[in-house]
């Protein structure tokens, strides 16, 4: 049976200016004039009725009761690898460009004429490999040193959290 045929049993069958929507009875209404019924009115403002949407927010109030020292480890060691790389790579491009405006240059000969002796070199004490590598020791020693202060500051919190009840937070619904 076909769609048309079972809309026909049901008493829904289309006639001369019938149409396809449904909720419309076979053709009288259609025959006689009469505008089919409007559906229920929304009040929402994408049809431009009088009344604006009611805006409502809703607040919250929570309280951070515990800080899980695991994750606090896992996310501070990530982001102190972050600050670590951005260091490292920092002190990489900074003696680049100190040393592409001859800054060390201009050091070395300063130093040649207060001693009266050209045989010092800058770049051996503050050369790319010493400074790069030194940065690198700084960014090692802040990945651990950071990550286990976050640990450790995540251990006090839930000790201190227990005794007075957690941090409180209002959160809203905007």
């Amino acid at each position: 049976m076909s769609a048309s045929q079972a809309q026909t049993q049901r008493g829904g069958g289309r006639a001369a200016g019938g149409g396809d929507r449904p909720g419309r009875s076979g053709g009288g209404d259609a025959d006689r004039g009469a505008r089919p019924q409007a559906g229920p009115t929304r009040t929402d403002d994408t049809r431009g009725d009088a009344r604006p949407p009611k805006v409502s927010q809703r607040k919250v109030r929570l309280s951070v009761s515990r800080v899980d020292p695991w994750s606090a480890l896992k996310l501070s060691f990530l982001l102190s690898v972050v600050v670590g790389i951005a260091l490292v790579v920092t002190t990489a491009v900074l003696w680049t460009v100190l040393d592409g405006i001859g800054l060390y240059d201009s050091v070395n000969s300063m130093i040649a004429q207060l001693s009266g002796t050209g045989d010092v070199d800058v770049t051996d004490f503050v050369g790319f490999t010493q400074v790069v590598s030194a940065a690198t020791v700084v960014a090692v020693v802040d990945v651990v040193l950071l990550t286990a202060l976050a640990t450790l500051g995540a251990v006090v919190y839930n000790i201190s959290a227990a005794l007075v009840g957690g941090l409180r937070v209002t959160l809203t619904d905007d």
